[in-house]
């Protein structure tokens, strides 16, 4: 018996190509609507009540999927987790304006000013960046160990930069760790502010997060850095071991 041989036309494979294109698409969509209700039930809640406390139970019922669709889409609460602190750290920074290389074309003191600035914008930052700024605020209490392998890696550019603007106005020969340590204090003046913003606006501080508030906040904190590092002791040593 021979079977029928069919021939296709140019514009039928086309049509094929097409038809399996869309079918793909159409396959995907739901799996990555899926992904999307898992990362907003999740980040809601680490928002809430920090990574510990939300379970997979929590979110699952949250995002009404089953625990599966956690294990397919990220393996794990973990690397659920994970995501969600790369998906943050990238929208902030973004956000923020940061830019490594901008910092470097500028004065000392300009630099200094900026990054500052860049490091306090998220104050200003609503809905789901607000989510964002309480997941980091819960970290800063109690980090857990999937907080700490991200910042292992994520907060190197930051911290450079921080370290870099110090170091241009300490004496030539001054060790890093000096600079490093200045670094820490001068990220630690903005976040602190930024991890408690919600705290602040209550009582008894009352301070409201807007726009000329960060614009004086920033020249605050820039001139108490300005004054220390301008006028400490060229002699500065950090002692072993602390």
């Amino acid at each position: 018996m021979t079977l029928p041989v069919v021939c296709l036309l140019p514009h039928d494979i086309l049509e094929l190509n097409s038809n399996t294109r869309l079918n793909r698409e159409a396959m995907s969509r739901p799996a990555e609507y899926t992904r999307q209700a898992i990362m907003k039930a999740a980040v809601r809640l680490f928002a809430d009540k920090g990574f510990e406390a939300a379970s997979v139970r929590d979110i699952v019922a949250s995002a009404r999927v089953n625990q599966a669709a956690i294990n397919y889409h990220f393996k794990s609460k973990d690397g659920l987790y994970l995501e969600i602190l790369k998906t943050a750290f990238e929208k902030l920074t973004e956000r923020a304006g940061f830019d490594p290389e901008k910092l470097k074309s500028l004065s000392r003191e300009d630099a200094l000013r900026t990054f500052v600035s860049q490091q306090l914008r998220p104050l200003l930052f609503s809905d789901e960046m607000s989510r964002y700024i309480r997941v980091f605020a819960w970290e800063s209490t109690h980090p857990s160990k999937v907080f700490l392998k991200f910042m292992a890696t994520h907060s190197v550019s930051y911290l450079t930069a921080a370290a870099d603007i110090v170091g241009r106005f300490l004496p030539p020969g001054t060790q890093k760790r000096v600079a490093l340590c200045g670094a820490i204090w001068l990220m630690g003046q903005c976040s602190v502010f930024v991890r408690n913003r919600e705290l602040f606006t209550k009582e008894p501080f009352n301070i409201t997060t807007d726009e000329p508030f960060v614009d004086q906040l920033t020249e605050l904190i820039t001139q108490l850095a300005l004054g220390g590092l301008l006028h400490g002791s060229p002699r500065t040593e950090v002692p072993a071991g602390s």
